[in-house]
């Protein structure tokens, strides 16, 4: 028997778009705002997304370049980002349908 539950969660789209951000004129989420919302590590998400990236279309999601991030956490000054090793990756908007 499985003991590993699945529980839904609503959240509310205010918290999702605030999430939303426009770079190289796309609508992207970032890695770690997305695991976020699904639970999870962002770590762990970046790795099952490189195990399975046969699966998704070659647009799906970028790495943001060093001037991106540093534009971004500027924006955000409250963000609890912290120091990151790798720089954060953008799922554009079709990836998060």
């Amino acid at each position: 028997m499985n003991n590993k539950s699945t529980k839904t969660v609503a959240i509310p789209d205010e918290v999702v778009m605030s999430k939303i951000y426009l770079i190289r004129d796309h609508k992207v989420m970032l890695d770690e705002d997305l695991a976020e919302l699904y639970a999870v590590e962002t770590r762990r998400l970046n790795e099952q997304v490189k195990r399975n990236i046969d699966r998704f279309p070659e647009d799906f999601m970028f790495e943001l370049t060093e001037e991106e991030f540093t534009d971004l956490k500027s924006q955000n000054a409250t963000s609890s980002w912290g120091a990151r090793r790798k720089l954060s990756k953008a799922f554009t908007e079709p990836a998060l349908s």
